[in-house]
């Protein structure tokens, strides 16, 4: 089983999808309602939104659309989640998931983590951007430790 993400917009969803691939890399595809086999049973209005689209990075997959404008309710109550092991990236997706949203927690060092921090974007979207601390090889045993540096 696996989960994913599927985010809802009111009209911006190729702008941000796009801004996501551009950031996070992977293969992005999306099909408006006027590029539907729907495309002649929808509305002028709805012609150009997203119908359906997907960002498949690796094994990871986020999906949007553009929700009809009188079923869009805003994000609340969920964020979606980068897990990331190097530092310096995730602060690089931090800081450009910031330009022009706003930060709920600045991304720092926190007992869990190397480097955390929370964050709503330009288009409404929370996302927490957490890195995974690095296994160390203990000199003596050979043993894995997981250091929060």
């Amino acid at each position: 089983m696996r989960f994913h993400a599927y985010l809802n917009f009111d009209g911006s969803c190729a702008e941000a999808m796009r801004f996501y691939a551009e950031l996070l890399g992977g293969e992005l595809e999306i099909i408006t309602f006027g590029e539907s086999p729907m495309a002649d049973q929808v509305s002028e209005s709805l012609a150009d939104r997203v119908l359906h689209a997907a960002l498949k990075i690796g094994d990871e997959m986020l999906m949007a659309s553009d929700a009809p404008p009188e079923y869009y309710r805003a994000a609340a109550g969920i964020y979606v989640s980068i897990s990331i092991g190097d530092v310096p990236e995730g602060r690089r997706i931090f800081d450009a998931l910031a330009e022009g949203g706003s930060v709920e927690m600045p991304f720092q060092q926190t007992f869990w983590s190397p480097g955390f921090g929370s964050v709503v974007d330009r288009w409404g979207t929370p996302w927490m951007v957490n890195c995974q601390p690095q296994p160390e090889t203990g000199a003596e045993t050979g043993s894995e430790v997981v250091v929060a540096r």
